[in-house]
């Protein structure tokens, strides 16, 4: 058996669509790791962020150009 291992990052919501878009059939066998220590903290950014009219691709934008702006040439 060949084992690899990836890293997604999704939301729960998207996982089934995230697998399938990846050729991942449903009855393969996946593991997920949930990093609950983040979920509070996530949920109250993120009604923060919805309220200030963001969406996600606005907030990954966002982290994107920070980190260009922090390392230049490594993103």
């Amino acid at each position: 058996m060949i084992e690899t291992r990836e890293t997604i990052e999704v939301t729960a919501g998207e996982v089934t669509s995230e697998l399938k878009r990846r050729g991942i059939g449903s009855d393969e066998r996946v593991t997920l790791t949930i990093e609950r220590e983040l979920f509070s903290g996530r949920r109250e950014s993120r009604k923060l962020v919805v309220a200030a009219g963001l969406t996600d691709e606005d907030v990954d934008r966002l982290i994107e150009q920070a980190r260009e702006e922090v390392a230049p040439g490594l993103g």
